[in-house]
């Protein structure tokens, strides 16, 4: 079962502050983009990598993506106004013989390889959807609109979900069909629109490198996780 691995990598990412659209963002020298589809491509369980570019970027990223890709196969299409437009049109860019979809955040750029390794080999044993979790260790508080506590939530179940997200190729196209019908536009989770059509999505253990980079500090601890591995001796 050959598997594909999409990047929606289209958005501006406000939160960054201005400057380059989100994914082109600097970290050690190289955008977020390629550390994110150099770990793709070094996992031993995506043969495919489709990114969906930027409006206006498409030769900027092929050639830059190019040179960390390896002999990953790699398209590059333009993307969407929304992550699940992204999504959804990267999904025509998939050769017909491939079974497992992957979706992954441009903004992880750190990922390990053992994460996209077992959400590829969970799916092929026959998942229809899984995401990589890790246990939420902030107190969290329900509030009301106006501001007041009204519970603590018990967070022994809960989790926070990272990406790449897996899914059988039926099922990820099945979801993207349904949501065009229903007019949903502007879906932020792969897993939450399988989800949300009826369909089980599973977790596996993820990984505190594969945090999302959202904010200027995020780029700081990046630069702090790529060190500790450098002086590790780790890609």
């Amino acid at each position: 079962m050959r598997a594909a691995a999409i990047v929606p990598a289209a958005g501006r990412g406000e939160r960054l502050g201005p400057g380059e659209p989100k994914a082109l963002r600097d970290l050690a020298g190289q955008p977020l983009l390629a550390h994110a589809v150099r770990a793709l491509a070094e996992a031993r369980s995506v043969d495919v990598i489709v990114v969906a570019a930027p409006g206006g970027q498409e030769s900027r990223v092929s050639r830059l993506l190019h040179l960390v890709a390896g002999d990953t196969e790699l398209h590059v299409v333009t993307g969407g106004r929304t992550r699940q437009q992204s999504v959804a049109l990267a999904l025509q860019a998939i050769p017909d013989d491939i079974d497992v979809v992957l979706v992954h955040d441009a903004a992880r750029p750190l990922v390990p390889d053992e994460v996209i390794d077992a959400v590829t080999s969970a799916v092929r044993a026959g998942a229809d959807a899984v995401v990589p979790v890790v246990a939420v260790t902030d107190t969290i508080k329900q509030v009301d609109t106006a501001g007041r506590v009204e519970a603590t939530v018990d967070r022994s179940h809960l989790r926070a979900a990272q990406t790449p997200q897996g899914f059988a190729r039926i099922v990820l196209e099945s979801a993207h069909r349904d949501a065009a019908e229903h007019g949903l536009e502007d879906a932020s989770d792969d897993a939450g629109l399988v989800e949300h059509f009826g369909r089980p999505v599973m977790v596996i253990p993820g990984s505190e490198d594969g945090f999302k980079v959202t904010r200027p500090i995020d780029l700081l601890l990046a630069e702090a996780v790529l060190a500790r591995r450098r002086s590790a001796g780790v890609h």
